[in-house]
């Protein structure tokens, strides 16, 4: 186990929420290297899709603005009803290959952010 730290310590346990996000290919690769350092660091290893919970969460934490604006009580999404994704590019899309990426949040990721 390494001695330094990374910003993203061990991972809690949670019940998860299932999402489906994607990334490009370039920071699919980013954070599997993350995933590897992580396991160095700690001692286990995680499956990458793994940390973007806790990294999301860790993120939201941090957001002063994101606290001070949510402060106020519960914010309405303008796309309450999400569309799932078929992980599947339109023929006119020639942008950056993606990778979908399932990843399990925690069901209560915002009681964090107090």
């Amino acid at each position: 186990m390494s001695t330094n730290k990374l910003r993203l310590g061990p991972l809690p346990k949670s019940k998860p929420v299932k999402l489906i996000v994607t990334l490009s290919a370039e920071l699919k690769a980013t954070l599997d290297c993350y995933a590897a350092l992580h396991a160095q660091t700690y001692g286990e290893r995680v499956d990458a899709a793994a940390l973007v919970p806790h990294m999301l969460g860790s993120f939201m934490a941090r957001d002063r603005a994101f606290k001070t604006m949510s402060a106020s009580g519960p914010v309405q999404s303008e796309n309450p009803a999400p569309t799932p994704s078929t992980g599947q590019r339109s023929k006119a899309d020639t942008s950056t290959p993606i990778a979908t990426v399932p990843v399990s949040l925690p069901s209560r990721a915002t009681d964090k952010l107090s």
